[in-house]
């Protein structure tokens, strides 16, 4: 099943229904509700799903947005916030994500787990390596004392993620809905690449499951941390669906599929028809290259 995400055109419509349309209208007859959808786009889309005219393969967190956001904001609430009043939002808006979903038929959540408090490393990573210093003593300096300090900070933040979990699959096994913990592109967002492993064992519930983003997967790889293809066949067997957008080195992400640098032919075993495989791409990716850009993924890893 192939989707494409309504990150791309949701913030330039003001009707639900006429943004599912130019969805379909280029080939889809999925859409993921991704984390920008306006509480005034909801009446439209339910028209439009009731309708038949597309169907909702997947939503991703928080959607719809809180009352008075405009903007996506999928960090809006973390999980794994030490504050109670964050964590109760988080859950509150999270809850109305599952009821959206449920009402719309949907398949998959996508979640953002959260991130331990620390300064960004990530941005200047990728500055240095497009300075061209990632073969550099001070480059993997940086690096590790990144990795270092999240390693140190990590564990009340997990066990408040962990706790958030629990409780969310409940939630989700109730509805009929399954959960897809995404990877993320920064080093203080959790799982760590390194955890993941460990947080699947900690999460046997039949609704939780990988989620997997081509795109964040490349800047890992390309920051250092992960290799792309091994990390995807790793977790082969928790895995519900893709994210696919490109990027361009190495940290431009969000690019129509074929105009950037990975090598989707390399994530092609562990790709099956029934993945929920979303195309997540930026509001000024060009109308005329999304048809060529799902072409060129469904050439790689097959028409389902």
């Amino acid at each position: 099943m192939y989707s494409l995400s309504s990150c791309w055109n949701s913030g330039r419509h003001t009707c639900g229904r006429q943004m599912l349309n130019e969805i379909r209208g280029l080939g889809f007859e999925y859409a993921e509700l991704s984390h920008g959808i306006r509480l005034g786009l909801l009446p439209g889309i339910i028209e439009a799903v009731e309708a038949g005219e597309i169907k909702i393969s997947s939503l991703h967190n928080f959607c719809p947005l809180p009352m008075g956001v405009m903007h996506p904001a999928p960090n809006l609430f973390k999980f794994t916030a030490l504050d109670r009043r964050e964590r109760d939002n988080a859950w509150k808006h999270t809850l109305k994500t599952l009821d959206t979903a449920a009402r719309l038929k949907a398949i998959v959540v996508v979640l953002h787990m959260g991130a331990v408090e620390m300064k960004d490393y990530t941005d200047r990573l990728l500055d240095m390596i497009g300075e061209g210093k990632k073969e550099t003593p001070k480059y993997e300096k940086l690096l590790q004392e990144g990795l270092d300090k999240r390693e140190s900070r990590k564990e009340p933040h997990m066990e408040a993620a962990y706790a958030f979990l629990h409780a969310l699959a409940s939630e989700a096994s109730q509805r009929g809905l399954k959960l897809g913990i995404e990877n993320r592109e920064a080093l203080e967002e959790i799982p760590f690449e390194s955890d993941f492993h460990l947080f699947f064992r900690e999460f046997q519930e039949p609704s939780v499951g990988y989620w997997h983003d081509t795109g964040h997967g490349q800047i890992k790889e390309n920051i250092g941390v992960i290799h792309h293809a091994m990390h995807v066949g790793g977790l082969a067997d928790r895995l519900w669906g893709f994210h696919i957008h490109d990027v361009a080195y190495p940290g431009r992400d969000h690019l129509v599929p074929g105009t950037g640098m990975i090598d989707y032919a390399a994530l092609k075993p562990y790709v099956k028809p029934e993945h929920v495989k979303v195309l997540e791409l930026s509001p000024g990716a060009p109308a005329d290259l999304i048809p060529q850009g799902f072409e060129h993924i469904k050439s790689l890893w097959g028409p389902e």
